[in-house]
């Protein structure tokens, strides 16, 4: 039998973690409805954001997504799933969230 040195377990964690915020974004974006709220976008889900209406506790970036599914819905309630696109262009002022979620 090999011993499991700290590397080996090191590695694993990285890789364990990113295997769950890869789950947790994918979890997110179902939970906004799959799909850009302006354009209807949903080929590609590293092109999705979530664009922060108010109230911003913290990031839902990747890092962001290792806290709990709770804490994370309750963050994503603040937000709307836009494309990267779209999420650009509300930044610049061109575009702006829906209404129905400002409200």
């Amino acid at each position: 039998m090999v011993k499991r040195t700290y590397k080996d377990r090191a590695d694993y964690l990285i890789k364990a973690v990113a295997k769950r915020r890869k789950m947790i974004k994918v979890m997110a974006i179902e939970y906004k409805g799959g799909k850009c709220s302006l354009c209807g976008y949903n080929k590609c889900n590293s092109a999705l954001d979530f664009h922060h209406i108010n109230d911003k506790k913290f990031g839902l970036s990747l890092k962001g997504l290792t806290r709990s599914w709770e804490k994370t819905k309750i963050e994503l309630d603040k937000c709307v799933l836009v494309c990267a696109n779209c999420h650009r262009e509300i930044h610049e002022g061109i575009s702006q969230p829906p209404k129905v979620i400002l409200e």
